[in-house]
């Protein structure tokens, strides 16, 4: 009898324990199943998706001056004008967006091709022009409402000889993309979108 009782509490235990580890199965699948929140703004679905190809385009930009590739850079920029114009484009059936976007789109387009004619190969010059093309980039994001995007806000007080500047980056941790390997983690996260 003793042995019986033993027995049935050991089955008890490996019974608990079972299923102790099936509902932590279960809420693993269920967490790992849960959708990401997608990006969204006031442009609606197909808007949204116009801005984001835009600021993945300037993500390309801001990791070439980040490594220091001047020629890279170049091509980024050249693709981002081009990107930001189809965008700027895309607006047209929308009389109340495109008022309010265009003026940040035709400084990134403008300032994109800016950077496609500068021979630097230390990217200087094209450092200063992509602060511009980052301060549009933000307004222009803010300006949609953009949210859930997975955007940080980035800030260096040294750069420019200490003036500071702001750049997007599509992680939280720093690359500068000013001083690029110089000082590569100068800098904080100052928002997120």
């Amino acid at each position: 009898m003793r042995y019986i009782f033993i027995l049935f509490i050991c089955c008890s235990f490996a019974s608990c324990n079972n299923e102790a580890a099936n509902t932590n199965s279960q809420t693993t699948e269920t967490a790992v199943a849960a959708p990401k929140p997608q990006p969204q703004s006031n442009l609606g679905d197909a808007g949204t998706s116009g801005l984001m190809e835009v600021v993945k385009k300037y993500f390309v930009l801001k990791n070439a001056l980040v490594a220091t590739k001047a020629a890279d850079a170049n091509s980024a920029a050249g693709q981002l004008a081009s990107q930001a114009n189809d965008f700027l484009i895309s607006l047209q059936n929308d009389s109340i967006n495109k008022a309010h976007l265009a003026p940040y789109l035709d400084t990134i387009i403008t300032a994109s091709k800016t950077i496609t004619s500068i021979d630097d190969k230390t990217c200087e010059k094209q450092r200063i022009v992509f602060e511009q093309i980052s301060t549009s980039i933000y307004g222009l994001a803010h300006k949609a409402e953009l949210k859930n995007a997975k955007i940080y806000h980035q800030y260096c007080p040294m750069a420019f000889n200490d003036k500071g500047a702001y750049w997007l980056s599509e992680e939280s941790e720093i690359k500068n993309p000013y001083f690029g390997k110089k000082m590569l983690e100068c800098g904080e996260v100052t928002d997120s979108l």
